[in-house]
């Protein structure tokens, strides 16, 4: 019934598969008809402390009971406590809370034009950003999003965006000139096929940042929330940007998102320049809280890091073996497997064998395989799942 209801009502927009969800509970999907999935995909790197958490739905059923929502013409004390604590734990001295990461991302393109608008410098609008990146669907991060393949049917696109390829620092010198507000980017590569950047390239680039009085922006939707092994990806690199955005993975499934900056850029915005009726809700920080409290831990990060290298050397045993598999990257428990999708299955297909087999994982770039599990996931179960492909990998090998 769910699934034919579905087909009729809602806009057809995603490819669903499989029958509907009931039940999760950590690592573990539960169908209507029993059937249990291991779950390597977390909702897209949301879920980072696994399904119904024993913590943040306390905090969710407790925070239900008390206050919901009274919109931002107010203060909340779940709100200033979690805007503290995310200050606290970075470079920032500011948060703009948001409902998703399309938002906060717009926030930031807003507040890095408007920053210099402020300034008198009219001319500094540009954003340039990272071919194969993602930054969202409204229009301003669909134009900020360096592939063609989203933008389809969407024309003409907003003015002011350019791109060049990540880890390429030559080809982001070239393009920076006077009317350059801003460089945006993710630390880690997430939907262009889980990318690292490169060691030493976020350092250079903060440099030029620095030197030519641009405001470096990193999007951390999916690779921040200790999904890389740091709190935040780019802690990793040893250098901080002036603005970050966050969301996926903040509140462990609750819609919220965040938008951080230091005092100075944060001087772009002032009273009444950018608003949101949702943002911030104290149902939403008060999940948040809870997350932030459970992954800064750093023994519990030091598990991410630890599960990570471990996952990634069980599927680089799978690369020795078999050609199909061309490369083992990523950070933390973000990995990417692309495959040689010139003969036999794609990425696709094995996303599809994998689910008969009981495991949620996911293809991107068509030749991609990505793994995002809860940073909760255990080794047995990376075993399981490192045995499933090896068997299909084996059948491919025939």
């Amino acid at each position: 019934m769910s699934i034919q209801t579905t087909e009729d009502y809602v806009f057809q927009t995603y490819l669903r598969q499989g029958r509907p969800f009931v039940k999760g509970e950590g690592t573990t999907l539960t169908d209507d008809q029993g059937k249990t999935y291991t779950d390597f995909l977390a909702g897209i790197a949301v879920c980072n402390l696994g399904h119904c958490h024993p913590g943040v739905t306390k905090a969710i059923e407790h925070q239900a009971k008390t206050l919901v929502h009274v919109s931002n013409l107010f203060y909340t004390r779940p709100q200033a406590d979690l805007a503290r604590e995310l200050v606290e734990k970075s470079f920032a001295d500011r948060v703009f809370f948001a409902n998703s990461g399309a938002e906060a991302n717009e926030a930031a393109i807003k507040l890095a034009r408007r920053y210099f608008q402020r300034k008198g410098e009219k001319n500094r609008y540009r954003i340039i950003t990272m071919t194969q990146s993602f930054h969202g669907r409204t229009m301003a991060t669909l134009t900020a999003t360096g592939q063609d393949k989203i933008k389809e049917g969407f024309y003409p696109l907003l003015d002011g965006f350019s791109h060049v390829p990540f880890n390429d620092f030559s080809a982001l010198e070239k393009e920076m000139d006077d009317t350059v507000c801003a460089v945006m980017m993710e630390p880690v590569q997430g939907e262009g096929g889980v990318i690292p950047a490169d060691p030493g390239y976020l350092a250079k680039v903060r440099q030029l940042c620095t030197n030519t009085g641009t405001l470096l922006i990193f999007d951390e939707i999916q690779v921040g929330m200790g999904r890389c092994g740091t709190l935040f990806a780019h802690q990793d690199y040893g250098i901080a940007p002036d603005i970050m955005t966050l969301a996926k993975a903040l509140a462990n499934g609750i819609p919220i998102g965040a938008m951080m900056a230091t005092a100075d850029a944060a001087a772009g915005f002032d009273y009444g320049s950018h608003a949101t009726t949702f943002g911030g809700t104290p149902l939403a920080t008060a999940a948040a809280l809870e997350v932030l409290k459970t992954i800064s831990d750093h023994a519990f990060l030091k598990e991410v890091e630890e599960k990570g290298e471990y996952f990634r050397a069980r599927l680089n045993r799978l690369k020795e073996k078999y050609p199909k598999v061309v490369d083992i990257r990523g950070k933390g428990l973000l990995i990417g497997m692309e495959l040689d999708v010139s003969s036999g299955k794609g990425a696709g297909d094995f996303v599809g064998d994998c689910f008969k087999k009981g495991f949620i994982i996911n293809g991107i770039q068509d030749k991609v395989l990505r793994f995002a599990p809860p940073l909760t996931v255990k080794k047995q179960e990376i075993d399981n799942l490192v045995a499933a492909l090896d068997s299909l990998l084996q059948g491919e090998n025939h």
